[in-house]
């Protein structure tokens, strides 16, 4: 499949397709990247994209550009891919949605160049988790952007350390499966040392597939007791942590 603004748009429609908005079109207003609290409010404008009267060309000269780029210096692709997403965030063509559709974006380009990790780790899930790094590093790679005198440098190193962060989760999982190495209780433990942040159930269930949640539950229980893992909150909305050393 390939970039045109017709397949980008396609995304988007179909991304809107149950929701209450009008997907599928360029924004019709000028738009900001911004950042809000806890309540839904505005507490600063993180950039200023590029008017709603220019995108159109905008995303024309985006994808001319990626054509060029991809048929001409196709042997780096690992620089290519991520200025192209950068731009992409930059414009914020429509007027919601941006951030999903960059993803969309990310993995398609991703394919063109055969990087297919993509279709065996979840690369939003990775940026979901690292959020703030991603809106800091966006920023930071976004000042001087509309004058050509951006440093893409943050934004290059983010977008590196997300593929290498899959690829080697994507390694695990294959050595997990191919070596058949331990007991499914012996990967679980593994998974969970491997976690640094807060985690749930269900990402050690993405981690060690095959094996149920109840025996989770149960090596998480018995790595509370031993004093390893701490849980926070209860219910469907509790998680756990690496005990402090």
């Amino acid at each position: 499949m390939q970039i045109t603004a017709g397949v980008i748009r396609q995304f988007h429609q179909v991304l809107y397709r149950y929701l209450p908005f009008e997907g599928g079109t360029w924004k019709s207003a000028d738009n900001e990247i911004v950042e809000k609290d806890a309540s839904g409010r505005v507490v600063r404008v993180r950039f200023t994209a590029v008017s709603a009267v220019e995108t159109p060309h905008a995303m024309d000269e985006l994808i001319r550009r990626y054509d060029a780029a991809a048929t001409r210096d196709r042997r780096e692709p690992s620089v290519i891919i991520p200025l192209t997403v950068l731009d992409f965030l930059c414009i914020h063509p429509f007027t919601d949605g941006n951030g999903r559709i960059a993803r969309l974006l990310t993995l398609l380009l991703l394919y063109h160049f055969d990087y297919n990790v993509g279709r065996y780790i979840s690369l939003e899930r990775i940026f979901e988790e690292s959020s703030q790094t991603y809106y800091e590093a966006l920023e930071s790679s976004s000042h001087g952007w509309h004058d050509g005198n951006h440093d893409a440098a943050p934004w290059l190193g983010y977008f590196w350390g997300v593929l290498l962060r899959a690829y080697s989760e994507f390694e695990e999982r294959v050595g997990v499966v191919g070596g058949g190495r331990g007991s499914k209780t012996q990967r679980v433990r593994e998974a969970v040392e491997r976690r640094v942040g807060p985690f749930q159930i269900s990402d050690v269930g993405m981690d060690c597939p095959g094996t149920s949640r109840e025996l989770i539950r149960k090596v998480l229980r018995a790595l509370r007791d031993e004093g390893v893992i701490v849980s926070e909150g209860v219910g469907r909305k509790a998680s756990w942590r690496r005990a402090k050393k």
